[in-house]
């Protein structure tokens, strides 16, 4: 595994407000997001020789790199849009890296912007296909059975799934930027209504506009810019990729793989991690990542979350500004931007004291795909 550290940064992040942003098209979300990342590492979009693209969950348009790189007013080298689903934030990186490496750009833009709050909900509204004859439609009711065979194997619990809304939802009430802030008690999770058994409504994450970015390029680079650079000392990919009712084992995911991969590649183990950002479009999805990266032993992630030993303050805190459950519902993008300000230092009354290192976990599909990175502000020394 090729060593990446000290050798690549990030140098700027930026994102839109999250929730409801009405008459914010789809373009518009990448352009703000990227040109509040722009703003951050003190850099001009004509210096932009790439740019790189999640595309929009809601309507997935073709050639979307090349749309926001027009509406930026920039030619890039490099341009492209990967599909992993929420995985594609980190897969974009690893891209990025990459195309860097070869010397075909010296500073990328990656950006995710959609609207589905305001513009179109087709995407997440209506069943498709022959699954959706039998119920098996959409996210929740596939996630739903991954928690039911989690709970069976290990004796996972619906108050061990409320702590983990429960969590993610504290920390959001300390980001003003935060789409949902109101606090809500064990009891009002067990009062919320049904989505899909385990499931209830404060185990799903919410629908929301917004768009997110940051800029990647050289440890060289990045000294001469505005910011403390950030490292991007390990990356790992891991893909179940079938159905998952035809994987061998229901409740897992990617991460056991891809986590290897980017400890390996960074040198470092699950006792450098100050804080992670974990993908958590389900309440389940946060405990089998922590299990599988090896935080914990199996079946002990409702416990961990359970004594809020993933509270700020406690020994591995998580989703310091809410995640998916809580800040908003995009899929990823948000959680990289979150560890960059964690690892600088800005994160105010949610600040992990003495951040160095920061683990944050993608997923896509119905733990289709997985991603992992390793971030620090260590550097060279």
């Amino acid at each position: 595994m090729k060593n990446l550290r000290n050798r690549y940064c990030i140098v700027g992040v930026g994102n839109t407000a999250y929730g409801k942003n009405p008459g914010v098209s789809q373009v518009a979300h990448n352009i703000l997001a990227i040109r509040s990342a722009l703003e951050d590492a003190g850099l001009e979009a004509k210096q932009l020789d790439g740019i790189l693209t999640k595309a929009p969950t809601s309507t997935f348009p073709m050639l979307w790199g090349p749309k926001i790189a027009e509406a930026l007013r920039v030619q890039p080298k490099v341009t492209g849009t990967i599909d992993q689903a929420g995985a594609s934030n980190i897969g974009l990186i690893q891209y990025a890296v990459s195309a860097i490496e070869l010397g075909q750009a010296e500073y990328i833009a990656i950006s995710y912007g959609d609207n589905p709050r305001t513009g179109t909900r087709a995407s997440y509204a209506r069943p498709r296909g022959e699954d959706a004859l039998a119920g098996l439609f959409g996210a929740p009711s596939s996630y739903a059975m991954v928690a039911k065979r989690h709970m069976y194997e290990y004796g996972t619990t619906p108050e061990q799934l409320a702590n983990v809304a429960i969590a993610h939802r504290t920390h959001a009430s300390m980001n003003p930027g935060a789409q949902f802030q109101e606090l809500f008690t064990l009891e009002d999770y067990l009062a919320s209504r049904w989505v899909a058994e385990p499931f209830r409504l404060l185990d799903c994450c919410p629908v929301s506009d917004g768009g997110a970015a940051y800029i990647i390029t050289t440890e060289e680079n990045a000294k001469e810019l505005n910011k403390e650079p950030i490292y991007i000392e390990g990356i790992g990919q891991g893909h179940p990729s079938w159905d998952f009712f035809r994987r061998p084992e229901l409740a897992t995911s990617g991460a056991a793989i891809a986590g290897k991969m980017a400890f390996d590649s960074a040198q470092m183990t699950t006792d450098d991690v100050d804080f992670c950002e974990i993908y958590d479009c389900f309440t389940i999805v946060p405990l089998i990542s922590l299990e599988e990266y090896g935080f914990v032993k199996k079946g002990e992630g409702g416990s961990f979350y359970e004594e809020k030993r993933t509270h700020l303050g406690g020994e591995l805190p998580c989703n310091t500004s809410g995640g998916l459950l809580s800040e908003t519902g995009m899929p990823g993008t948000q959680l990289v931007v979150e560890a960059v300000r964690q690892l600088r230092g800005e994160c105010e009354n949610r600040q992990v004291e003495g951040a160095q290192v920061g683990l944050v976990s993608q997923q896509g599909g119905i733990m289709t795909t997985h991603a992992t990175m390793l971030l620090s502000n260590i550097g060279a020394n």
